[in-house]
């Protein structure tokens, strides 16, 4: 491992073992499936979707409980229609992440296109870092191939617990990304900010209690939020950019990339969570059937307040 501690993949014959045998044989049937005419697996991504729906009630509940908390000014109808959209997107999300990992440059070219990269493009002209704000969109892993190909970065990973599904996601992401650091490495993070390279960030789950603040996010007035983004901004000093990948309607992708966010409160955890749940917001709402609902998002709370949940699911 390196000094900057970068990660990459790394092949050993302990990947062979018949114990992974099956997770071999799931990366080959997306392999194939990927290679399949774009309509096809659009088909697929969403009979996979519906299905899904119906068989993993626990996710689906989390999904509609996340939905009614944000908008509670949607009627059960709406929520109902939002939660087969977002199950719809999240069979489509199993394709579009084999999309990312396997498609060709110019294949995944005639399907993409980008808003606002010069944003970026100026930042990264006078040297400055960029802290860029990839929110957990179901597209997300595609969104960050498409950008990545004119615009290479410095990824923010969490290992995978099976080491083949870890060594193949590695792979792909390398091919977005010049290297990648553990989510835990904060030191990398800033000296990467502070080197001026473009640094993937999401600050939009709920990693629990410790160095989190309580924030506003849509209609939960206190949702466990990371001081991470401020501690990086701090001594990073880097631009902050968010972006957002979304599928059209047509089977295309647009990343849309905002301008550099201004007035960001770098001195308060609290003012400074409350500023990125408004920006979190503002991207969501760009495509909120697109947005990971089945997270639990809000599961930590302050002391002594009720769950929110009523599922026992025991982690993300």
């Amino acid at each position: 491992m390196s000094q900057n501690q970068e990660i990459r993949p790394i092949f050993n014959k302990c990947l062979l073992h018949p114990r992974y045998w099956l997770t071999w044989f799931g990366i080959g049937i997306l392999y194939f499936i990927v290679l399949l005419p774009y309509p096809i697996i659009f088909r697929i991504g969403k009979g996979l979707g519906l299905i899904s729906m119906k068989i993993i009630g626990k996710r689906k509940e989390t999904a509609r409980q996340n939905l009614k908390l944000c908008f509670p000014e949607k009627t059960q109808q709406e929520h109902d229609k939002m939660l087969r959209e977002n199950f719809i997107s999240t069979g489509l999300a199993i394709f579009e992440t084999g999309m990312a990992w396997f498609w060709s440059d110019k294949r995944l070219a005639k399907h993409v296109s980008i808003v606002g990269d010069f944003h970026i493009k100026k930042v990264q002209q006078s040297g400055q870092g960029v802290l860029l704000i990839g929110i957990h969109f179901l597209t997300l892993e595609l969104g960050a191939r498409i950008l990545g190909m004119s615009h290479p970065g410095v990824g923010v990973y969490r290992p995978n617990d099976n080491p083949v599904m870890d060594y193949v996601q590695l792979k792909g992401r390398l091919k977005s990304n010049k290297y990648m650091l553990d989510r835990h490495n904060t030191k990398g993070m800033i000296r990467a900010l502070k080197n001026g390279e473009l640094l993937w960030y999401a600050p939009d789950h709920d990693y629990g209690p410790k160095n989190s603040v309580f924030a506003p996010l849509f209609s939960v007035e206190k949702a466990a939020t990371t001081v991470g983004t401020r501690i990086l901004v701090k001594l990073g000093q880097p631009a902050i950019i968010p972006f957002t990948p979304k599928r059209e309607k047509n089977g295309h992708y647009t990343v849309y990339v905002n301008s550099a966010l201004e007035g960001y409160p770098i001195d308060d955890d609290v003012l400074a969570a409350t500023f990125m749940n408004k920006v979190i917001e503002q991207e969501i709402l760009k495509a909120p059937e697109q947005y990971m609902w089945l997270h639990r998002r809000f599961k930590t709370r302050p002391k002594g307040e009720a769950p929110l949940y009523t599922d026992n699911i025991q982690s993300d």
